[in-house]
């Protein structure tokens, strides 16, 4: 029961001296770990409840659990009513999906799988033949959902793979838990994405979070800018840790694959950090830019006006650079 994930480039910045009481909880969910800090003037069993929206969010969209709905319905099992939850999740995607026109793709699944990043065993090799045969079961174009809930697919072989969505829809799932407890500030990081509401009381300010450097190690972590969040949701995607070295040929394949081409090949975007008003938008658009690369990317970003970017990218020297979205420097502090 888990989640597989690109990299965690956010770290928290902390300065000043708690002035009030906020309540701290952790643990570990989809894969990865989960910090949240909330401020509540009355007591409830919030592990109790962390604890069922974890389970069904796995329940229905993870592929590591081979009850959940979406494990079913990948192999074959075309009486599946999908849930509210799995219907939310299919409905960004094919939002994501047609505004970054098909560069996100939650179809990629049997490539996910070929390649080694997914829940099965990676393919000895992949040339052109084997690369075009599967490429026949990726398409969002290619499925449906249907209004009684049921799930179309043009080729029963179409494997879905919402991983690149369903943290950050988890993550948004707990803040509507702590909302309907009452709680009016808090901030939720799961596996380095995170989800803001009010401040940080204890500091009288907004949540201050900092953007890990791509050339930092995991011992010796910097960070490159730090933004002021409240209200919003933060996530990033990378190449520069998550990827596979292939033991026989020796061939790198990165975690972000081009859903056009079928190939897991790094794009000229190196890391993306992305706020949004969610934390699954900001998930999905994050692994989009990944894979459009930079000229794309600006342009959809400027195309959203509620979607902003951290991009750092190769120039035609292979030097990193930066690009900053106007609206994500409203959010950089010093």
């Amino acid at each position: 029961m888990r989640f597989i994930y690109a990299l965690i480039v956010i770290v928290f910045i902390s300065c000043g001296k708690d002035t009030s009481n906020p309540n701290y909880v952790s643990g570990n969910a989809f894969g990865t770990t989960y910090n949240i800090q909330y401020y509540s003037s009355s007591d409830f069993d919030v592990e109790e409840g962390l604890d069922s929206v974890f389970y069904a969010v796995n329940k229905s969209v993870s592929t590591y659990m081979p009850s959940s709905d979406i494990s079913k319905i990948n192999h074959g099992d075309s009486t599946i009513i999908v849930d509210a939850i799995f219907k939310e999740v299919y409905n960004i995607s094919e939002m994501v999906y047609t505004n970054s026109k098909g560069y996100f793709d939650p179809t990629i699944g049997v490539l996910r799988n070929a390649y080694g990043f997914g829940d099965s065993k990676p393919l000895a090799q992949i040339d052109s033949l084997t690369l075009d045969s599967l490429m026949q079961y990726v398409g969002f174009q290619k499925v449906e959902l249907l209004s009684n809930g049921s799930i179309t697919k043009e080729h029963p072989e179409i494997y879905f793979d919402f991983n690149a969505v369903a943290k950050g829809y988890g993550i948004d799932q707990i803040g509507k838990y702590l909302e309907g407890q009452g709680v009016e500030h808090y901030l939720i990081e799961l596996g380095g994405e995170l989800l803001t509401k009010g401040e940080n009381l204890a500091k009288n300010q907004n949540w201050i979070a900092g953007i890990e450097s791509v050339d930092s190690s995991l011992e010796d972590r910097s960070i490159s800018a730090k933004v002021s969040l409240t209200n919003v949701g933060m996530a990033s995607s990378g190449n520069y840790r998550k990827f596979r070295i292939d033991s026989i040929t020796g061939k790198k394949y990165v975690h972000t694959i081009n859903p056009l081409t079928g190939k897991a090949e790094q794009s000229d975007v190196t890391s993306a950090t992305v706020i949004a008003p969610t934390c699954a938008l900001a998930d999905a658009y994050a692994t989009a830019f990944m894979a459009m690369g930079l000229e794309r990317s600006v342009t959809l970003i400027k195309e959203l006006d509620d979607i902003h970017a951290y991009l750092t990218y190769s120039n035609s020297s292979k030097l990193t650079e930066t690009f900053i979205s106007e609206g994500f420097k409203k959010y950089l502090v010093d």
